[in-house]
């Protein structure tokens, strides 16, 4: 009996990109695996989205009921100064959580999604063949175990292990500033808060930092009111070097690299947060920082990966482009990557001799549109941030 009656993809990576390629390759009749480094599900990372097309594009084609209650709609946008004078336009959208939608994804695939896996190599044999008759590439983990497939995906992330190994030199860079971030409960906000924020999306911007704050679900997915979530982030400069260093070290005395979870805040570093906040914004705005127990950070960086393909192995999403999240297309572009390469595979699924040349139209067509993406990006990030360090 063939060991592959199917094409298969080894997917290296359990957050959004993976999980996307995961479903829309599922979709198409591929077989798939999931490997994830962390032994444990992702679903306490991240805040809020704001939902972008190709999110809900992905899920209807993977077969996946995002439903009418996917997300909190606001209807318009309102920018507060620091004296809390608003001003309004309307601008519909939807927001969702980060966490409800990685728990779609997740919860269809699966046993499919192995957890405590660390990726450590990948090898291609274009001479050895599966019984498929397309070349073979394995995987090797941590753990010692391996997997083989007719195609690897790394959407492992900006700091991609899977790209470490095409492109040893190539790293993100740090643009200079930092992302705040952090999620209150709805019934946590005060009168003034809860009426000022009520169906609106809002910022505030200032000298060199920018506030912004949007609803979402709540922990459990649900939109009822008094059940959801408030999600905020605060655009701020540092430069790097020690205070950069002193920030991303935790309260274990562990030093992160580009982001510092929920719960690893020191508490110097959280009253000097909570008193700059006091300071800079407007007083709804500042209390909600105050009122988020467990703030969490994200360093601003830039990344273009010179290609997408590699034989029979493809990055995508943010192990491939790191575009700013000012876009508001983080998880859109995982999606949509995913998405396109399942299209572009949809029509080889009986002849597995054509996967090259699918992934060379689908590389073909995503680079240029992600090189826009992260420029617009940085074009935006200097707009409102007034600084750019150099790597």
């Amino acid at each position: 009996m063939p060991l592959f009656q199917r094409p298969r993809a080894i997917i290296i990576g359990g957050s959004l990109g993976g999980l996307f390629s995961a479903v829309c390759l599922r979709a198409i009749g591929w077989d798939v695996e999931v490997f994830e480094r962390s032994p444990r599900d992702l679903d306490s990372r991240g805040g809020g989205l704001v939902l972008q097309p190709d999110v809900t594009d992905a899920l209807d084609f993977a077969g996946l009921d995002h439903g009418p209650d996917f997300g909190v709609p606001s209807r318009d946008r309102i920018f507060v100064s620091r004296d809390g004078s608003v001003r309004r336009m309307y601008m519909p959208q939807v927001q969702i959580a980060w966490n409800g939608l990685y728990l779609r994804m997740r919860e269809a695939l699966g046993p499919l999604v192995h957890a405590g896996e660390t990726f450590v190599s990948l090898t291609q044999d274009p001479a050895q063949t599966s019984p498929t008759g397309s070349p073979r590439v394995t995987a090797c983990f941590a753990s010692g175990r391996s997997a083989q497939g007719d195609l690897l995906i790394g959407a492992d992330g900006p700091l991609s292990s899977v790209r470490a190994q095409l492109l040893p030199t190539d790293a993100p860079v740090y643009a200079g500033y930092v992302a705040w971030r952090g999620v209150v409960p709805e019934i946590n906000l005060g009168a003034q808060s809860r009426a000022l924020l009520d169906d609106a999306f809002a910022f505030q911007d200032g000298q060199g930092h920018q506030f912004l704050t949007y609803r979402i679900p709540g922990e459990d997915g649900s939109v009822r009111p008094g059940d959801r979530r408030q999600n905020w982030v605060w655009y701020r400069p540092i430069e790097r070097g020690p205070a950069l260093e002193a920030l991303l070290q935790d309260r274990t005395g562990h030093r992160h690299t580009h982001s510092l979870p929920p719960g690893a805040l020191r508490d110097a570093e959280m009253h000097a947060l909570q008193r700059d906040a006091s300071n800079a914004l407007a007083p709804a705005l500042a209390s909600l920082v105050t009122a988020t127990p467990d703030p969490f950070l994200q360093l601003i960086q830039d990344y273009e990966a010179p290609r997408m393909v590699f034989g029979r192995v493809a990055l995508l999403g943010d192990a491939a482009f790191v575009a700013r999240p000012h876009t508001g297309a983080g998880a859109g572009k995982a999606a949509g990557n995913a998405l396109s390469l399942a299209r572009a595979l949809q029509n080889v699924m009986h002849d597995v001799e054509d996967i090259d040349g699918a992934l060379a139209g689908w590389e073909l067509a995503q680079l240029p549109a992600d090189r826009r993406l992260v420029r617009w990006g940085i074009a935006l990030g200097r707009r409102i941030m007034e600084v750019e360090q150099p790597a």
